[in-house]
């Protein structure tokens, strides 16, 4: 077996190679469930006044996100934090930047009570999905109890599951293929590794799977206190869950605040911030060509349902 050693503020810290795995090219779900949760993914029925759905802020055609800083809610109610991607989320060991739910199911249940987003209730929601002539069908012939709160969290979690990016360019080189990516792509990744991002990164998402502090070398400003604002610890001020980097590329702007614009203005601020040490414009240059290989393959069947 291949490991690697780093060497961070004096810490040597020891990683086998394959520390970064692929993104397996499907995940089973149940099918029925699944598409009932599309149509809800894609409906504003789930909003308090019917103009927002979960796709309005997780663009499916582009990286799962809506490429804004901060996303708008009904009537125009701006969000303060970044809206992470809806994709690959399955493989993040916690949901939103500070962790509060626990899987995608938990997830769901989130953005529709909260006034700033959907700002419904589900107790009006299920009655209203109870007497429309589609859902009530739908969800009686899945669910024997029918439309319910955790039936709705459920179908939409089971849809969300599909959303998924396999077979990038880098997948593809960790699979044998070594022309896949390009020699300065494998450069950058080298630089990953040996540089240190590999620490926080790694795993089927690249990310997802811990907690760490936002600014470790620096202080960064954060006007969000992450984690703190679950657990009340003083340890857990500027807090938050590390971020996939699949699809890094499409998913700008960056960090929970959505601070930078470009991939490049990141990687500069982390270097500095989280990994405390200098690089080489090169060096940079070859890493933000690395994190452009970890772009994956959409789903073939993420158009809007009627």
């Amino acid at each position: 077996m291949r490991w690697f050693t780093l060497y961070i503020a004096g810490i040597v810290i020891t990683l086998h190679a394959s520390v970064i795995k692929p993104i397996p090219t499907e995940i089973k779900v149940d099918i029925r469930k699944a598409e009932l949760g599309k149509r809800l993914f894609f409906d504003p029925i789930l909003s308090k006044d019917n103009t927002v759905s979960c796709a309005t802020c997780h663009d499916l055609q582009s990286g799962g996100d809506d490429g804004l800083q901060f996303s708008f809610g009904i009537k125009g109610a701006k969000g303060s934090m970044n809206t992470p991607t809806v994709y690959n989320a399955v493989f993040n060991f916690r949901q939103f930047w500070d962790g509060r739910a626990k899987d995608l199911k938990e997830q769901v249940t989130g953005p529709i009570e909260n006034p700033v987003e959907m700002g419904h209730n589900f107790e009006e929601l299920v009655e209203k999905l109870k007497y429309h002539p589609i859902y009530k069908k739908l969800f009686k012939s899945i669910y024997e109890e029918g439309v319910s709160k955790e039936n709705i969290a459920d179908s939409i979690a089971e849809y969300e599951k599909r959303l998924i990016t396999p077979n990038s360019p880098f997948d593809r080189y960790l699979k044998g293929d070594e022309n896949a990516i390009s020699e300065q792509a494998k450069e950058g990744y080298l630089l990953f590794k040996y540089k240190g991002c590999i620490i926080c990164h790694n795993g089927v998402n690249i990310g997802g799977n811990l907690y760490n502090r936002f600014g470790i070398y620096k202080d960064t400003n954060s006007t969000e206190m992450g984690r703190y604002n679950i657990t009340k610890r003083e340890e857990d001020k500027f807090v938050f869950r590390v971020p996939s980097l699949r699809n890094v590329a499409l998913t700008a702007p960056y960090m929970h605040d959505g601070r930078f614009k470009t991939l490049r203005e990141a990687v500069v601020f982390m270097t500095q911030y989280q990994l405390g040490r200098y690089m080489e414009e090169e060096e940079i240059d070859a890493i933000v060509v690395f994190l452009k290989t970890l772009t994956g393959e959409l789903p073939s069947d993420i158009g809007r349902v009627p």
